[in-house]
């Protein structure tokens, strides 16, 4: 990443009218929290399910088909704790100052509640779910609970690696087990789910035709390419045929702009941490941010 570059995208975020995040897994990396790879900060919070199952990562674990129900919520209580109670990585503290007072709008594939955590929720579309929620494994209805609560109980009652059986979370209405509100094959696209897409549609329809003229900087943090359909190629598009939409990419892999985004788009390689700091130190001394 070259100093001009950086320059470069500190002006558009100067001049933008508004902001859209599109915040992937890298940006939860950067933060230290690293759900495919056993990261320091998680490796220590799982450290007896890592060393029990052998598990490759911790998303691995999660989705891993557990013998029991009490083994299964053992470690979901644990994770989801963790993430409950953890810091706010610096990164998205850097990206919350870096946005400042301009009007904003975060999607995000992250489940680990870092963003939910950062932004208010009038701000946020969570598009793969939130760990801090649980929902019926069936579905029956139409409804996801908030779970600080459940898994501090639910830790506390931990032996080694399980839970005892009557512990495991049910459904109030038909008493199947709890599951976190997270994307799988049962995943509730219910009502908290539409209103989070609702947002991102509102902040959108907003800035690209009600407010004809304004620029609208799009901000790509960490996208992979496991699920492009949801923040990567969406923004691709709405550079392409929006004549005062600007895409910015960062991203510690190397990535490439589409032939049609030259001179729309800015693609930015390196630490996500580092660049991110280093973009708020140069609004800082613009004024831009309060530092």
């Amino acid at each position: 990443m070259t100093e001009p570059i950086l320059d470069q995208l500190a002006e558009k975020i100067e001049i933008a009218d508004a902001v859209l995040i599109g915040a992937g897994s890298g940006l939860s990396s950067a933060a230290g929290y690293d759900h495919y790879h056993w990261s320091p900060a998680l490796s220590k919070a799982l450290a007896p399910f890592q060393e029990y199952y052998r598990f490759s990562s911790p998303f691995a674990g999660f989705y891993h088909c557990f013998s029991s129900y009490g083994a299964q919520w053992a470690y979901y209580s644990q994770y989801i704790r963790f993430m409950w109670e953890t810091p706010i990585g610096q990164p998205y503290l850097d990206l919350k100052e870096i946005v400042g007072s301009k009007p904003a709008f975060i999607l995000t594939t992250n489940v680990d509640m870092q963003v939910s955590r950062s932004f208010s929720k009038d701000q946020v579309c969570t598009f793969q779910g939130d760990f801090g929620f649980c929902q019926c494994c069936q579905p029956c209805q139409d409804q996801i609970w908030e779970n600080h609560s459940l898994v501090q109980r639910l830790t506390q009652a931990l032996d080694g690696v399980n839970l005892p059986e009557e512990m495991v979370p049910r459904c109030p209405d038909c008493g199947r087990v709890l599951i976190p509100w997270v994307r799988d094959d049962t995943f509730l696209e219910g009502t908290a789910w539409q209103e989070g897409v609702a947002r991102y549609r509102t902040f959108l329809r907003h800035w690209l035709m009600e407010q004809t003229g304004k620029k609208l900087l799009l901000l790509e943090l960490g996208v992979g390419e496991m699920t492009p359909s949801i923040i990567k190629l969406p923004f691709w598009q709405l550079t392409a045929q929006n004549e005062n939409v600007f895409y910015a990419c960062l991203n510690q892999k190397d990535s490439h702009a589409p032939e049609h985004l030259k001179g729309k788009s800015l693609y930015l390689q390196g630490d996500l941490a580092e660049t991110l700091s280093r973009l708020r130190q140069k609004l800082c001394k613009t004024g831009s941010v309060s530092g």
